[in-house]
């Protein structure tokens, strides 16, 4: 029986939307756009925690960066002091030297520092390529994706060697007919050789990631970077068999120590771990997530007044039927479920349609963006599961009042 009510508050349903195609499309916009809105909304976060997630992938969670700069307010502190921070000298290659040579509780340990240069092959150009001036054990705390070719040697890296890989953007840009590999390019007017090319990334929130990159030995890159001028970073990688918060204590006061900073001396320079990373992006998706329910949740009010209004004149206008069916015997709770089954599948129609508003977008902004927009199917259950919901609570008096209806007065109503 239940399977019957279902079917025929299916077939009630469809025929509403044909007879009163205006108003019912009226009334079913509402619960469209509502589920359009907050789906969409909760989908771009979706992609945009992927995203973020793919990004920093490449970082392993034993990984802690040495830095001139904090991500935000440091320990005892309420706000971001950045007149003090500007004060601080930025970590370079000796001072990591001296730090590998003094620790032992480390596996990998590399220096880091970027600039923007052009590129030119020929008569191709690229403007501001993220040239990465890195030491040879970079690739050991970071996770390259090289694609074609190979990375740096030691001896090439210690010696700094005009050698680069290059990013998909930068090979795509500079090499459009030809094999980069072996070929010389020009960074900064400097001329390199070409011995590697990264994997594409994509568009990413983060930019193009190393879409974009010319990564060079730091022995070569100092020719071109000021480090007066830009901020460097030292990473360091845990051994096996030693935490986070192990790493983290013996880097603080191995670093005070080549730094020659005094005890009970403030530091002058940060200390950034991996998951501070994962936790700014779990703090922001958060943000974006109530941001997406609370616009959802007014957008859904709307579409359930509607189908709470529609439903009202469906009972209405079938008062005589539902006289005639308690007059045959039917009971109560049979016509209010027949009602509340009506409003559901409505509600379903309306939310089904606003999915599909969703992936169109979705596949449009993929193709426009180069950006891997995505609609999980967690967000599809949630917004059929949320349509029913709505559906159920829409139309509930509705279907109350036309349960409780005397079958007399309601054959006589026309």
């Amino acid at each position: 029986m239940i399977l019957r009510l279902i079917g025929e508050s299916f077939v009630f349903a469809w025929q509403a939307l044909v007879v009163n195609k205006l108003r019912t499309v009226l009334s079913l916009l509402g619960v469209t756009i509502g589920i359009f809105s907050i789906i969409f909304v909760l989908s771009v976060v979706d992609s945009m925690e992927a995203d973020m997630k793919s990004s920093l992938d490449m970082i392993g969670g034993d990984i802690l960066f040495i830095q001139k700069w904090p991500m935000g307010p440091e320990e005892g502190s309420t706000e971001y002091e950045w007149w003090k921070y500007m004060s601080r000298r930025q970590p370079n290659v000796k001072d990591m030297d001296k730090l590998h040579d003094r620790m032992s509780s480390f596996s990998a340990m590399a220096y880091q520092v970027s600039t923007q240069k052009n590129a030119e092959y020929k008569n191709n150009y690229l403007d501001d390529a993220n040239v990465v001036a890195v030491t040879f054990d970079y690739n050991q705390c970071i996770a390259l994706k090289i694609a074609q070719g190979r990375y740096f040697s030691r001896q090439e890296a210690d010696a700094g060697t005009n050698l680069a890989l290059i990013g998909a953007v930068v090979a795509e840009q500079l090499f459009p007919s030809e094999e980069p590999l072996g070929k010389d390019i020009k960074i900064g007017g400097l001329k390199c050789t070409v011995i590697g090319v990264l994997e594409k990334e994509g568009a990413s929130l983060f930019g193009n990631g190393s879409d974009q990159s010319v990564m060079v030995p730091v022995g070569f890159g100092l020719k071109l970077i000021n480090l007066e001028e830009l901020d460097g970073s030292i990473i360091v990688k845990a051994k096996e068999g030693i935490t986070n918060a192990q790493l983290k204590d013996d880097v603080m006061a191995t670093f005070r120590e080549v730094r020659g900073i005094k005890p009970g001396g403030e530091n002058d320079f940060s200390l950034i771990e991996s998951k501070a990373i994962s936790g700014m992006v779990d703090s922001i998706v958060g943000v974006f997530n109530v941001a997406g329910m609370i616009i959802g949740v007014f957008a859904i009010l709307v579409g359930a007044f509607s189908i709470a209004n529609i439903m009202f004149v469906s009972v209405k206008e079938r008062t005589n039927i539902i006289g005639i069916q308690k007059s045959l015997g039917a009971k109560n709770y049979f016509i209010l479920f027949q009602f509340l089954f009506e409003s559901v599948a409505l509600c379903l129609i309306g939310g089904a349609l606003g999915l599909l508003f969703v992936w169109l977008l979705s596949s449009v902004l993929t193709v426009a963006f180069d950006f891997n927009f995505i609609l999980p199917v967690s967000r599809v259950v949630m917004g059929l599961s949320i349509s029913a919901i709505v559906g159920t609570v829409a139309g509930f008096v509705p279907a109350l009042q036309a349960s409780r209806l005397n079958p007399v007065d309601a054959i006589r109503s026309k």
